[in-house]
């Protein structure tokens, strides 16, 4: 009887052991389905592309005031998505004035375009820059092209892992896959805090070389696109295109009036405070607004 209780306590022992080594051994990554959608989340552990089936996203003739730069970014995807020469991109600039809303809207234009054009956009997360690498594994052998997307990118003061990025965008052994694309949003043009900077510069024994060696990844980027504040008349022309869009009717003079009002009250003026706006027009009308026509 000894004996049996015995080899109960070790078989309850080893299961215990065994379940303790799954939990800390990662259930091997899923094989991605790409044709479940034209959007995937980079999700790092483990290593898996979850698919987005609605993306968050306003129609491309909304964006107004940045027709400059929409033009670039929509040429520099056509291109890319032809199998031509592209650039990785950074829209740096002023908040609110839509610079992650032109990259899922550049993607969706582009692939409305062409029946035959199948972009994936991929969406990466700040913190998870540093798996970048795995991902771009992931994506290297796929028979789809990809736009890699990271929103508001920066680094802070000893954060080092904007070195891995630096590899990937150029220079690694591998480099960046013929097939994937680089874009990012941030507010700072050189996506790295000047006290960083001016910090590398006061204490470096080369510091004009360690000044270069913080700056030299927006370098990485080979098309820069700036987004600044915008005028009066911008404003209530994007205010104009979303209640046009949105089918708000209201006479043009009290739209203005509203509008500049409400611009006033939060102290600026954006597309972001535009459509802000006209969802409290719309909700005060008593009108849903259909985010699906979107």
């Amino acid at each position: 009887m000894s004996a049996q209780n015995d080899i109960a306590t070790l078989n309850a022992k080893l299961d215990s052991l065994i379940e303790l080594i799954s939990r800390a051994v990662p259930a091997p990554a899923r094989e991605t389905d790409w044709s479940a959608a034209d959007a995937f989340a980079w999700v790092p552990e483990p290593g898996e592309l979850h698919p987005v089936t609605k993306v968050n996203r306003v129609d491309i003739t909304l964006l107004c005031a940045v027709s400059h730069v929409r033009d670039l970014l929509l040429d520099n995807t056509r291109r890319f998505a032809r199998g031509l020469p592209a650039n990785n991109a950074l829209l740096w600039g002023a908040r609110g004035m839509g610079k992650s809303s032109l990259v899922k809207a550049a993607h969706a234009a582009v692939n409305r375009e062409n029946a035959n054009t199948d972009i994936k956009l991929v969406e990466i997360h700040r913190e998870d820059i540093e798996s970048l690498p795995k991902l771009m594994t992931r994506m290297r052998a796929a028979p789809y092209r990809f736009i890699v997307f990271c929103d508001d990118l920066s680094f802070d003061n000893d954060d080092t892992s904007y070195k891995s990025l630096k590899a990937v965008l150029e220079g690694g052994i591998e480099g960046r896959p013929d097939n994937v694309i680089f874009y990012a949003t941030s507010n700072r043009r050189h996506l790295l805090p000047r006290d960083m900077i001016e910090n590398e510069r006061s204490t470096a024994i080369n510091p004009a070389e360690a000044v270069e060696e913080k700056v030299s990844l927006s370098d990485r980027f080979g098309l820069w696109l700036g987004f600044h504040k915008c005028s009066q008349d911008d404003y209530l022309d994007m205010v104009r295109g979303y209640a046009a869009h949105f089918g708000i009717e209201t006479s043009g003079e009290d739209l203005r009036t509203q509008a500049l009002e409400w611009a006033t009250t939060r102290g600026s003026r954006s597309g972001r405070v535009a459509f802000q706006f006209i969802q409290d027009l719309a909700g005060r009308l008593g009108k849903p607004l259909s985010l699906d026509s979107m």
